[in-house]
């Protein structure tokens, strides 16, 4: 009973630190210029990000199983082919191109969902 009690606050202790980490805003001359209706886009996928399972795998900046979403901003450009890409792998799942961990399916999310959190990573840049 004491190791189940222990786990979960050890557990709600790493959320809130992932959740803390990602509140951090910093400012420089593109977001600056995001008009308003895509930084009101750009929040809405980071609540849709906060409100999923994503931050068990993902984290900002540091990769925890699966990649940063740094490191997905770095690797993909913000094209519409891009986009639909990954929010389809959000959505489908899939493995290989960060490594053999599978990246677990979540087949109830709506596209338009998935496409608000994939705007969201692909801003996260450095």
């Amino acid at each position: 009973m004491k190791r189940t009690i222990l786990t979960m606050g050890v557990l709600v202790i790493l959320m809130a630190s992932f959740s803390n980490a990602d509140g951090a805003r910093r400012e420089n001359s593109e977001s600056i210029a995001i008009s308003t209706s895509a930084s009101d886009k750009v929040s809405a996928g980071e609540r849709l990000i906060s409100k999923s399972d994503c931050m068990g795998c993902h984290n900002k900046v540091n990769k925890i199983i699966g990649p940063s979403y740094l490191s997905i901003a770095q690797k993909y450009k913000p094209t519409e082919k891009n986009v639909n890409a990954l929010a389809d792998k959000i959505i489908n799942g899939g493995t290989g191109v960060w490594g053999t961990m599978p990246m677990s399916a979540h087949p109830s999310m709506k596209k338009s969902d998935a496409v608000l959190m994939v705007k969201y990573i692909l801003s996260v840049k450095k």
